[in-house]
């Protein structure tokens, strides 16, 4: 007789209180600190992150196809890769979240557990640049992309382009940097008005901007569409922007 499963306890959570004092400066890490709080940090930094999820659902469900593989790369806590789990109704598909930080897949397996889903998901702990990609439908980089190093971009979305099944799509969400040095500055100054609106003191907004700026390195739109289409996929379009983030759709024809 089988025993009854316990139910998981969701990970605790945290307000985002990292640069609220002043630190000594050093480079952003996703570390146990920050997963701790990453719901909080991202809902409260990037404008638009509460819409960009469930659209990767939707995405998810209209271009998954029977029998391929789905790629979350970069998944942190696994809120797209969850939302691509539910945006799959087909069992036969294989669901991997891939992130180079043990704490964030640490967490992202207590959500997985919770979650009310059926669909299998596999939990990669490595480097997304040595992740074997093949028979790929839909591929997400959820603000993931602007982390990796600018000259080993155009190799990781040639592999992608290269794995991804006639038909399939990339799901790629950044934050971006303007031609217009009159644009960005504008963009710029409405972003950190959406963090104070959400509570960040200028301390935090200035400290967090400075750890994170030699991390995180943006491009613009150009320079986006450019490389994917570059890298092999056939048709680029943005489907949603606000402010300086973005995200894009990249298709594979059929």
């Amino acid at each position: 007789m089988s025993k009854e499963r316990p139910t998981p306890t969701p990970p605790e959570q945290a307000t985002d209180r990292l640069f609220a004092t002043e630190r000594k400066p050093e480079d952003f890490r996703f570390d146990a600190s920050v997963a701790r709080v990453f719901p909080d940090m991202i809902r409260r930094s990037v404008p638009g992150y509460t819409t960009i999820i469930p659209m990767i659902e939707v995405i998810t469900e209209q271009y998954a196809q029977s029998g391929s593989n789905c790629y979350d790369l970069g998944c942190s806590l696994g809120a797209s890769t969850l939302a691509m789990r539910h945006g799959i109704d087909d069992n036969d598909c294989q669901l991997f979240g891939v992130d180079n930080s043990a704490a964030m897949i640490e967490r992202c397996e207590h959500y997985i557990a919770l979650d009310d889903s059926s669909l299998p998901v596999t939990l990669r702990c490595e480097d997304i640049l040595d992740t074997e990609l093949s028979n790929a439908s839909v591929t997400t980089l959820n603000f993931t992309l602007q982390f990796v190093p600018p000259e080993q971009r155009a190799e990781l979305l040639a592999r992608i382009a290269s794995a991804t099944r006639p038909g399939g799509v990339l799901i790629l969400s950044e934050k971006i940097r303007f031609e217009s040095e009159q644009e960005q500055e504008i963009q710029t100054r409405l972003h950190h008005e959406f963090k104070r609106a959400n509570g960040y003191s200028d301390l935090e907004i200035s400290q967090k901007r400075s750890a994170i700026e030699q991390v995180l390195i943006p491009e613009t739109l150009a320079a986006h569409r450019e490389r994917l289409l570059s890298a092999g996929f056939d048709q680029v379009m943005l489907w949603y922007q606000c402010f300086n983030f973005v995200s894009m759709l990249a298709i594979k024809a059929d």
